[in-house]
């Protein structure tokens, strides 16, 4: 639990010092790597699952997924979801060539259907953030916008957990997650729509005007709800391939898979959200 907290506030620390100082920049490039560390962790829980997806490739494609688009547009050169897309076409094409000389006929479509999954579950849910980042068209405010996300799904996460130690009675999936309470879940739900309307209410003039204290708190439920969903595929991934955890270098958390998990499915989510009102 400590090692965890502590951790928590030192990755929360490093991220606000990179932002202060470089802006959105800063974001994508930690996101970015994020990114590929999470899909490298997950190529690797394939593995141990039988699978052979080509981990070197799939992870390079997906951090071009991230960081090109971003830039692309900044210079006004194109659209992040048509720069995406023509990345996921390049990568089909790339790997259906290469599936032809380096795997041999028992394996291929498991190998295509691998690496092709690992690109766009991880890379291209995450990007989402990116393009939360570019809503408001003020890089500061979509930054608000980006860390208000993160904090709502991550936040969730710490409250479940404590939620879960002070008050958990009744397991939620037995199966999948064990540890997981029906009680710790209502408690991260609540801290999320907590932390949700602290940030909406308290940015002041660093959040988007048509980003009140209503939506901060009205969209924090359904976020929190879909953090807990994506944390819990995670879990099925990792039981899938009989291991704890993603990783082991970030103490008291596990690896970048064990960080990203609740932000996979919620990223998209608040983009629609966000975007319906902006």
């Amino acid at each position: 639990m400590i090692k965890r907290v502590a951790s928590t506030i030192f990755l929360w620390g490093i991220a606000g010092v990179c932002l202060f100082y470089f802006g959105g920049d800063a974001s994508v490039w930690l996101l970015a790597l994020l990114s590929s560390g999470t899909q490298w962790e997950f190529y690797k829980l394939l593995e141990k699952m039988g699978r052979r997806p080509f981990k070197n490739s799939g992870t390079a494609l997906g951090t071009i997924m991230i960081v090109i688009p971003y830039y692309a547009s900044k210079a006004e050169h194109g659209h992040i979801e048509g720069i995406q897309s023509g990345i996921i076409a390049i990568a089909i094409v790339a790997c259906c060539l290469r599936i032809l000389n380096e795997r041999d006929s028992t394996d291929r479509i498991e190998t295509l259907g691998s690496t092709l999954l690992g690109l766009i579950y991880i890379p291209f849910m995450l990007a989402f953030l990116v393009r939360i980042l570019e809503l408001p068209g003020d890089e500061l405010q979509g930054l608000m916008l980006v860390a208000w996300t993160v904090a709502v799904a991550k936040f969730c996460d710490i409250g479940a957990l404590l939620f879960g130690k002070a008050f958990g009675r009744h397991q939620m999936s037995p199966k999948m997650s064990p540890k997981k309470t029906w009680e710790g879940a209502i408690g991260g739900c609540l801290v999320s729509i907590g932390v949700g309307y602290a940030i909406s209410r308290f940015g002041g003039d660093l959040m988007p005007p048509f980003f009140n204290p209503f939506w901060g708190t009205l969209f924090a439920l359904p976020i929190a709800i879909v953090s807990i969903i994506s944390d819990l595929v995670e879990s099925v991934i990792k039981r899938r391939a009989d291991q704890k955890d993603s990783g082991k270098f970030i103490p008291g958390i596990g690896g970048a898979f064990d960080l990203t998990d609740s932000l996979i499915l919620a990223s998209p989510v608040a983009y629609l959200l966000i975007g319906v009102i902006s």
